[in-house]
This record gives structure tokens, C-alpha cells and sequence, in this order.
């Protein structure tokens, strides 16, 4: 796999820090985003050599301009984005306040327009972002207003970047994984009253009978960055979920 020198969001936990990991695993050199800095102190220097913490949040444009800017200082050209960077959590309709749904615009979608913004400033022909969407980007959920509507516009803001990027060589493709195995997953779940049969309810959906791991979906990222021949594109990776 090739050695990739990548801006990865969300890298403090789940998917972002497994698709940290597994970059840095190849030989890659990796810049981690996420707000909490001691958490991301922790994991560069786990990680050692080749590992750059530059705490963000990134729904604040202001914060994502800076810790861009630092990024490529730190690694010199970039040759992938990875926003993986999200919040969730379920809530009722009249209990989605208005400070609930900006969050969740401005972390889902907000932050990966803010990243992909201020990198495509910088990144050259060759390089591509992936942005991570959901299951819940083609399909309505109740209790999952905020997070599908901002997972959706996520779809939109992948197509229409790969159109207007694909002239300099850069490719935006989203992955949209189904349930994985995750603090944030586990959080949801603990939310309900019967956390035990809202866990089989959501295993039993899925048609290969079970939630993908964080690792498998880095492994996805991965494969994605290096089709070189995709752009625009959004990738299921939900056991099965989307064919029923």
C-alpha cells in the first residue's frame, strides 16, 4: 500500500482513529484532528514517529483555516483527506433543540465542506479526500433527524466537489458504512430503556448478521483512496443493509 501523508478528522476514537492507525501502519504519515487534545497527545505518541496531533474542531472555520495550514506545514503536500470526524445520538423530534442541530450540521457537514475547503487550497492532482456518510444518507430514521439530514447533505457535498475538482485530479467518494462497533454506536445504544434488544434489533437487521468493526471500515478507506479511477462516488459498506 502506498505510504499516505493524510489529514484524518474525528482521528480521537472509531473510525477515524482505526483509519489512523491502519495509514500509519502502512509506512504513512498522518495528521490527527479531533477536539480532545489530550486524547490526541496520547495517540501520537502511541503511534511514535510520523504522528501529528493538531487538536480542531471542526465546525469552527476559524479553528479548521489554523490547524490546516499546520497540517501541510507538518507534512508538506497532503495526498488524503479523510472526514470522519461525526456526533450522533438519537432524540425525539421536539426534543432535537436548536443547539442539537447546529452541532450536528456543523460536525457532519459543515466540518467536511470547512476541511475539504481549506485542503483543496492546497492539495494537488493525484491527492483525494473521502468523506464518511452512513447508511442513514439514503434513508429516513426516526429518533434520526439531524444526523440523516446532515448525512445526506454529506452525499451532495461529495458529488458536487468531485465535479468541480475532477479538472485538477482530485477526487472527493464518500463511504457510507452501516452499524460499526464504536464508542459513539455504544452510546446510542445505551440511550434506550432496553439497551439488550435494541443491540439484537440492530444485529438482526443486517443481513451478514452483525455490525462491522472500526478496522474494516479503515480498511475501505484505504482500498477507496487508491482508485484512482473514482470520483463522486458513495460506497456502501453495510453488511448487506442497503440490498434489502
Amino acid at each position: 500500500m502506498p505510504a499516505y501523508r493524510a489529514i484524518v478528522t474525528g482521528a480521537s476514537s472509531g473510525i477515524g482513529l482505526a483509519t489512523a492507525r491502519r495509514i500509519h501502519a502502512d509506512g504513512g504519515t498522518v495528521a490527527l484532528l479531533a477536539t480532545r487534545a489530550a486524547v490526541l497527545d496520547g495517540i501520537a505518541t502511541e503511534l511514535g514517529d510520523r504522528a501529528f496531533a493538531v487538536p480542531t474542531d471542526v465546525s469552527d472555520p476559524t479553528q479548521v483555516s489554523a490547524s490546516i495550514a499546520r497540517c501541510f506545514e507538518l507534512l508538506g503536500d497532503v495526498d488524503l483527506v479523510v472526514n470522519a470526524a461525526g456526533v450522533d445520538g438519537p432524540s425525539a423530534l421536539p426534543d432535537i433543540t436548536d443547539e442539537k442541530w447546529a452541532r450536528s450540521i456543523g460536525v457532519n457537514l459543515s466540518g467536511p465542506f470547512y476541511v475539504s475547503r481549506e485542503s483543496a487550497r492546497r492539495l494537488k492532482g493525484g491527492s483525494c479526500i473521502i468523506n464518511i456518510g452512513s447508511e442513514l444518507s439514503f434513508m429516513g430514521m426516526g429518533l434520526y433527524v439531524d444526523y440523516c439530514a446532515s448525512k445526506a447533505g454529506l452525499i451532495g457535498l461529495t458529488q458536487a466537489l468531485a465535479v468541480e475538482l475532477a479538472e485538477r485530479q482530485i477526487r472527493v467518494n464518500a463511504i457510507c458504512p452501516g452499524p460499526v462497533d464504536t464508542p459513539m454506536m455504544e452510546a446510542e445504544i445505551a440511550w434506550f430503556p432496553n439497551p439488550d434488544e435494541v443491540r439484537k434489533m440492530a444485529v438482526d437487521r443486517v443481513p451478514l448478521k452483525r455490525w462491522a468493526t472500526a478496522e474494516e471500515i479503515a480498511d475501505a478507506v484505504v482500498y477507496m483512496a487508491g482508485a484512482t479511477f473514482a470520483t463522486g462516488a458513495a460506497w456502501s459498506i453495510d453488511g448487506g443493509t442497503s440490498a434489502v
